[in-house]
């Protein structure tokens, strides 16, 4: 099996697993939240994996470890309690549809067709929150987070970011008063993501209990997941260059041998480790079946099977059929650029076969 769909979720780096294992077994089982010694070291290395997580995000805040990103943004959204949101037309479902439940106004900030929000985009009089994502998941665009940050605090709101995408790929965005991220797409485990929220933000809990992690988010933590989380941030921080310049290398190679495809989404301000592309007709399920040994999305993994259109193509005015024809390709640090060719052009030669 051939793996394209890093957006869905990326490949566990061995040091993350090796991270994993000593809390895994007989010797590091111990709550961290107990006091006797086994629990201390427990927490020792929790404070640690905090530490590393930490290192990808902005000064000046604290990190609070979750169950996912999907769970930080509804810490995010639920525990500032906002009156009045704005959310991106192109926002992660777990943003919009928390957006829609706190009983919040929402206003929807529409993009461009290339998949961009304006950077001086209006924000309402008495808005509490502006939430738009760094990198979008569907379409690899990058936004304007900084500048959409500055027009947030000019408005007296502030700014969650969404950057499960650009974690550990580019630098932590500027501005934002929240930020959720998830390790399993930063090459560590799944089941645990983090809040950063800046100094001076207070939000009331979402899940109550305990008492852990400063109140916000009761229950005990896996000193194992935090330590797969730690080790993929500290490997993400290491292998910054090296990562970037070989998913740069490798959409040389998939735009040299997809060339007549339409891109979806800007080329320019994107991530280049996202291939969203179309062609008219494509039946884009027999695509998948043909090639079988190739793992690639026809769009986002979390609407998948919906029979929907995607929200995030349509908002780019693709009509539903053109966001039908369109499939997702994701790569990084564990592709190898043979196999990515080969597979490039069995999935081109199969869609010049319908």
């Amino acid at each position: 099996m051939i793996y394209l769909d890093y957006q869905a979720t990326t490949p566990l780096a061995p040091e993350a697993r090796e991270a994993m294992l000593y809390w895994l077994g007989e010797a590091g089982f111990a709550n961290p939240h107990s006091p006797h010694r086994p629990g201390r070291a427990a927490a020792a290395a929790v404070a640690v994996a905090r530490e590393s997580v930490a290192g990808i995000l902005p000064p000046g805040g604290r990190v609070t470890f979750t169950g996912g990103a999907t769970e930080a943004i509804n810490l995010a959204i639920q525990g500032l309690r906002p009156r009045r949101i704005a959310v991106s037309a192109i926002e992660h479902a777990a943003v919009l549809d928390t957006a829609s439940a706190c009983g919040a106004v929402v206003d929807v900030l529409p993009v461009s067709a290339e998949g961009l929000v304006a950077a001086d985009a209006e924000v309402a009089p008495g808005t509490d929150l502006v939430a738009v994502m760094q990198v979008n998941n569907e379409i690899g665009t990058v936004q304007p987070v900084t500048a959409l940050a500055a027009r947030a605090h000019e408005a007296g709101a502030l700014f969650l970011c969404d950057a499960v995408q650009g974690a550990g790929k580019m630098a932590a965005p500027e501005g934002a008063d929240m930020v959720a991220i998830s390790a399993h797409k930063i090459y560590g485990p799944k089941g645990i993501g983090a809040l950063w929220t800046r100094d001076g933000v207070s939000l009331n809990p979402l899940i109550h209990g305990g008492g852990q992690e400063g109140g916000l988010r009761s229950g005990t933590l896996s000193p194992a997941l935090c330590a797969g989380f730690g080790a993929a941030a500290v490997l993400c921080k290491d292998l910054w260059i090296k990562d970037g310049e070989h998913v740069e290398a490798l959409w040389q190679i998939a735009r040299a041998i997809l060339p007549h495809w339409t891109l979806n989404g800007s080329e320019a301000q994107r991530w280049h480790g996202n291939l969203n592309i179309r062609r008219d007709g494509l039946d884009v399920a027999r695509l998948m079946s043909d090639c079988r040994d190739i793992a690639f999305s026809a769009g986002s993994a979390c609407a998948s099977g919906s029979g929907r259109p995607s929200h995030v193509l349509t908002a780019l005015g693709l009509s539903p059929q053109q966001a039908k024809n369109s499939i997702r390709l994701g790569f990084g640090r564990y592709t190898q650029s043979g196999e990515f060719a080969e597979a490039l052009k069995r999935i081109d030669a199969a869609a010049d076969a319908q």
